[in-house]
């Protein structure tokens, strides 16, 4: 038996979750192999939050458990690639969406879904950075290639004390980039310029309807917000600047024009974490392991266990939640 969190719908087709006791031989077989895990950590992002509360769609099918992300050691594995006593790591693929998820002490995963984690991060650490983390290292990633250097101006971070816009501040001031982050929470500020920020702004500055050009700012924007936020930050961005866009905090629109990509030639790049290839994901922790400062990644983090992440879901949905939180799935 282990425990886990479980997503059921109840009559009237709302979401219930609940801590149970599971038993190993229900855990669901995936293809092309199975690596049954012992997970050690997981963490809660905006998207486990959704699935909790039920605000959005994300679950596929029920009964779920949640969690796009986990760590722990494989404890048995039918595939040559991964034996016992491996530390593995997980992110996205749709797992806790359409299949079991890593808000439990056990999972059963395929084994192309898994990485090595890296040596020098600890299990804890892999957690306080997850899908957020490792999605902010992608972001930047994707700056550098598009060629924005540290002398060419401001980096806009949006949503900065959210996972992604916090993990992208201490990536991009580590880099020597200058970093600008928005929040809506400015009693923070001193938090977000601890972890690398130069300047902290309102949200409320980005965040309504604004015109498709404005006065031109910034170099770069690693935007985790979307709506209004991603239009009028293409909208501030200089010439042949570049936008990384990967959330959807405000909302899934684009209330934007083709203005600021036609007239300034700004370039704007989607970042997509579920299904990114392993390349892709190697090089992204690779970034982490070497970059993130191990003290200001704890000053991000709050650990809870299962019952805390069922807690915690609607302040994070309600943007109430502050950084990392990651969950100690063998915690009381």
């Amino acid at each position: 038996m282990f425990k886990a969190i479980q997503l059921n719908k109840d009559e009237a087709g709302a979401t219930q979750a609940a801590v149970v006791e599971i038993e190993e031989a229900q855990l669901p077989i995936p293809g092309d192999g199975q690596v049954v895990v012992d997970v050690e950590f997981s963490t809660l992002n905006f998207k486990d939050a959704l699935a909790i509360t039920g605000r959005s769609p994300v679950v596929r099918k029920f009964p779920m458990v949640p969690g796009i992300d986990c760590v722990g050691t494989v404890r048995s594995s039918t595939s040559a690639a991964w034996r016992a006593g491996d530390s593995v790591l997980l992110n996205g693929w749709g797992v806790g969406e359409n299949h079991w998820g890593g808000l439990a002490q056990r999972a059963s995963l395929r084994p192309q879904w898994l990485i090595a984690r890296p040596p020098g991060l600890a299990p804890a650490d892999t957690m306080a950075l997850g899908t957020a983390g490792y999605t902010a290292a992608l972001c930047v990633i994707a700056l550098q290639r598009a060629g924005v250097k540290p002398g060419d101006g401001e980096i806009l971070v949006t949503g900065a004390t959210g996972g992604v816009g916090g993990v992208s501040t201490m990536l991009l001031a580590a880099l020597g980039y200058t970093v600008v982050a928005t929040t809506g929470k400015l009693a923070e500020t001193d938090y977000l310029k601890n972890l690398g920020a130069h300047e902290v702004l309102d949200r409320a500055l980005l965040s309504a309807p604004g015109k498709p050009l404005q006065k031109e700012r910034w170099a770069g924007v690693v935007d985790s917000v979307g709506s209004h936020t991603l239009a009028n930050a293409c909208a501030t961005t200089r010439y042949g600047g570049v936008v990384t866009a990967c959330g959807l905090a405000q909302g899934m629109d684009f209330p934007s024009s083709v203005a600021p990509f036609i007239l300034r030639g700004v370039s704007l790049l989607g970042i997509d974490s579920v299904m990114a290839s392993t390349e892709r994901r190697i090089e992204a922790w690779a970034l982490l392991d070497k970059l993130v400062e191990r003290n200001k990644l704890a000053s991000t983090v709050t650990t809870v266990g299962l019952a805390g992440a069922i807690a915690a879901a609607p302040a994070m949905l309600d943007g109430k939640q502050r950084g990392r939180l990651v969950v100690d799935v063998n915690r009381p």
